[in-house]
């Protein structure tokens, strides 16, 4: 048996918390904050209405492993996210892209699918080779679509322009040539914890081999009588900055209350305007959410920002045209690949744009090696 410590107490470190425990190792798991369960913490606010304190996480898969493990800490309700975008004259359209949405944009009155793909060719503009995400936009949707829907968006989400984003960040945005108006459309499983985020994260670690401290940071001092580490942190952090600093977008949460009566149906709008705000979201429209029949229900509205800006909450890891980030995570990781003690886990660790399944899956993967050679 091993004495383990876990940095973090999102799904990265809690998948390796329990799954270490179950092979028979002590682990502790420390976080900075004060809760469990990393960005995915819910709640349920006085109002009656379930909140999640970092925005919306509708979780989505294919993977029947991941569901399999998660399934053991929580039921599910069934739910198929969609998502409207707010147009400069009011109107609310499908996002992604789809045939309604190219309708509504361009006033044309298209049936089928192969009208659609006929349009968007006809209206795109190739380009060769596609190395920015305005190149695969414009080769594929053509100039109006994307500066309506992306480039204000992206501006405000990343602080860079199109021009200057690696193809990468949005070729895992779909565009749809039907009437289909489901986000995950392509993911077989899609739902919500019954009782929410944090009560299966509290299962997740109910284990009599692990401990919890929270409001802890890591230290170097603390690695003092563990085996080895599974470190959610950022590497460039534990690194003391020493080749760089590894720049993220960061999200101020602006929450209000309003009248049930009065509150919007859907669920989550994004904003196409060049404001500060990316989306909303309506908690009271997902299922589940809204626990206790009350008057009020609560709104979060999103504003990005840099992650000096807000307490260094570091939410997305910055993809710039150029790789240049992507080279200095790179030069961190060969570092740590010569420790054989410390382990970097999750998006921050690891420095990528991971959806929660993906996480979840990464350290299945990993944790199940490590025990393998142990």
């Amino acid at each position: 048996m091993a004495k383990l410590l876990v940095v973090g107490a999102g799904f990265a470190g809690a998948v390796h918390a329990r799954e270490l425990a179950n092979a028979g190792h002590q682990v502790d798991v420390i976080d900075k904050r004060d809760h469990i369960a990393g960005n995915c913490f819910d709640y349920v606010h006085d109002c009656g209405v379930r909140i999640h304190r970092y925005g919306p996480h509708p979780f989505h898969t294919s993977n029947d492993r991941v569901v399999g493990w998660l399934s053991q800490f929580t039921g599910w309700l069934p739910y198929e996210h969609q998502v409207v975008a707010l147009l400069d004259d009011g109107r609310k359209v499908p996002l992604p892209v789809n045939l309604d949405t190219i309708n509504a944009v361009f006033g044309t009155r298209l049936e089928t699918a192969d009208d659609a793909m006929s349009y968007l060719a006809s209206v795109a503009l190739p380009r060769s080779p596609v190395i920015s995400a305005e190149d695969h936009l414009y080769s594929t949707i053509g100039k109006e679509l994307t500066d309506l829907f992306f480039r204000p968006y992206t501006k405000k989400m990343w602080q860079l322009d199109l021009s200057e984003m690696d193809a990468a960040v949005v070729r895992r945005l779909q565009i749809r040539t039907d009437r289909d108006p489901r986000y995950f459309r392509s993911d077989t499983f899609q739902a919500l914890p019954t009782d929410g985020y944090t009560r299966a994260f509290e299962r997740i670690l109910d284990h009599d081999r692990i401990s919890v401290r929270l409001t802890t940071s890591f230290s170097q001092d603390d690695m003092a009588g563990y085996d080895a580490c599974f470190n959610s942190m950022p590497m460039d952090e534990f690194y003391e900055f020493d080749l760089g600093e590894l720049p993220y977008r960061s999200i101020r949460f602006h929450v209000s209350h309003h009248l049930a009566a009065t509150a919007e149906g859907l669920a989550t709008i994004n904003y196409t305007d060049a404001g500060p705000y990316t989306r909303e979201t309506w908690w009271h429209a997902l299922p589940g959410h809204r626990v206790h029949e009350t008057s009020n229900v609560l709104r979060t509205i999103e504003e990005p920002c840099c992650y000096r800006e807000n307490s260094l909450e570091r939410y997305y890891p910055i993809k710039d045209r150029d790789l240049m980030y992507q080279s200095l995570y790179e030069r961190y990781a060969a570092r740590a690949a010569t420790d054989d003690q410390m382990f970097f886990i999750g998006r921050c660790g690891t420095y990528q744009y991971l959806d929660m399944h993906q996480v979840i899956n990464q350290s299945l993967v990993h944790v199940s090696k490590w025990i393998a050679r142990s």
